[in-house]
C-alpha cells in the first residue's frame, strides 16, 4: 500500500513542479509512531523554506481534494540533506565524480561501506574509485560528507 501511495503522489509531485526550477528527488510514506509522507526536492543552489512551504500548501490542497490517503499523516516537505540517498538512475548521473558512501549486505574485502568516487553506474552496477559494485550487492547509496 505505502508504495501505491508513494507512486501516487510522486506522479501528481511532479506535475505541481513542472516548469518551476524544482525538481523531485523523492517520496517516502513511512509508519513510525504515525504515518508520514514525505517529499523530498530540490534546485541548484539547494531548496529554501518558502520553496518548502509553498509546495507543502499546494500539495496539501490537491491531497485533500483527491482523498488519495485514508487515515491522519504528517506531511513534511523538505531538502534531502547534504547526505542524501542515490535511489533513482538520475541520482547517481547528477553526482557523477562525486564522493559517495555504498553500504553493502555483506562484506566486500572485508567491510561492509565503500567510500570514493562515483565514477559509473550503468543500473546493474557502480563503479567507486576502481572498485566495481553489482547492485544486488548494494544496501544504500549516499552522498559522502566530509566533516
Amino acid at each position: 500500500m505505502s508504495k501505491i501511495i508513494e507512486d501516487a503522489v510522486e506522479v501528481i509531485v511532479s506535475e505541481l513542479l513542472a516548469g518551476s526550477d524544482l525538481e523531485l528527488v523523492a517520496v517516502e510514506y513511512v509508519r513510525e509512531k504515525d504515518w508520514y509522507l514525505r517529499v523530498f526536492i530540490d534546485k541548484d543552489g539547494g531548496v529554501e523554506l518558502d520553496d518548502c512551504q509553498d509546495v507543502s500548501t499546494r500539495l496539501e490542497e490537491i491531497l485533500d481534494e483527491k482523498d488519495l490517503i485514508k487515515g491522519s499523516y504528517i506531511l513534511e516537505v523538505s531538502s534531502p540533506g547534504l547526505d542524501r540517498e542515490l535511489k533513482r538512475d538520475k541520482d547517481y548521473q547528477r553526482e557523477m565524480g562525486k564522493a559517495i558512501d555504498v553500504s553493502l549486505f555483506a562484506p566486500l574485502d572485508g567491510s561492509k561501506v565503500v567510500t570514493g568516487e562515483l565514477k559509473a553506474y550503468d543500473g546493474i552496477s557502480l563503479t567507486v574509485d576502481d572498485k566495481v559494485i553489482p547492485m544486488d550487492k548494494v544496501a544504500q547509496v549516499r552522498l559522502h560528507i566530509d566533516f
